[in-house]
Parts: structure tokens; sequence; C-alpha cells
């Protein structure tokens, strides 16, 4: 009597799948493609992480420095999927001199005012989700983002 289940198991359990059949789509060098394309991308320069969108893991950036001291931030000056909302403009207040109180208020006195940098902020162009700031040099800070492997 012959058993009902494929000797060689060519079809899944839930008969979804057929195994015998190689995929249309599959392709057995496609990691490795994709990690030239990547070389090629960056031009051989290194990167602490691909940076993605927390809401819908849209890759924002390929090439990016970690914060010194802020583990979960990032800096990056070539960005993909951003888009800047340069019609709201933020001030981020300067750090503070490391120099005496006395001195510091001194020189508020004399310039009016404490330092300060002009910042705008940064949104995935997928989903619109806030990602971080880009500076006046253009320079792009991201806080809430995903990091991967490079």
């Amino acid at each position: 009597m012959a058993s009902p289940i494929n000797s060689q198991n060519t079809v899944s359990d839930d008969d979804e799948i057929d195994y015998s059949i190689k995929p249309e789509f599959y392709d057995s060098d496609l990691d490795d493609k994709d990690d030239l394309w990547m070389v090629c991308k960056r031009d051989g320069r290194p990167s602490d992480a691909v940076l993605s969108c927390p809401a819908c893991f849209t890759t924002v950036c390929l090439e990016c420095q970690r914060h010194e001291q802020y583990v979960t931030q990032y800096r990056a000056v070539f960005v993909v999927n951003c888009r800047v909302d340069k019609d709201t403009v933020l001030q981020q207040k300067g750090m503070p001199s490391k120099i005496g109180k006395r001195r510091r208020d001194s020189e508020m006195q004399e310039t009016g005012s404490a330092e300060s940098e002009q910042v705008n902020r940064v949104f995935c162009s997928a989903c619109s989700t806030e990602i971080g700031v880009v500076d006046s040099e253009e320079i792009y800070h991201f806080i809430n983002v995903i990091p991967s492997e490079p």
C-alpha cells in the first residue's frame, strides 16, 4: 500500500510550496551583488551603520558616523529618502563654553544672546516620520532611526 505522504518531500506540508521547481526569482549570487553595490555607493569609505526609518524601515542613510557620547545618534552628509522641512526653523543652543560662570555671563551680555544654531527638521520621505535634523552646514543629525550593520 502506497503512503499518502510524498517520500521525496518536494511539496511542503501545507501544500503551498513546491520545492521540486526552481524558484523563478531566486539568485544565489544576490548577496555578493548587493555587497558590491554597497561598496560602489560608499566609494570605499567606512560607515558605522546603515540607517532606516523606525516606522517603515526605508533606508535613509548608507554612510554615517556614530556620535561619540550618544550611541543612538548618528551624523551624515549623504542621505537618501529624506525630506527637509525648510518652512520651520528650530533654534538649537550651542554648547556652553568651558570658562567660568562670571566670564560666560559677561560675554552673553556683550553679544546680546547665547550662541545658537538654526536647524531644520528631517522626515522620512516614504512615511513622514521625523527622524532628525539638518544644520546650516548641511550635516544631518539622525536621532530617531534604526541602525544595522554596514
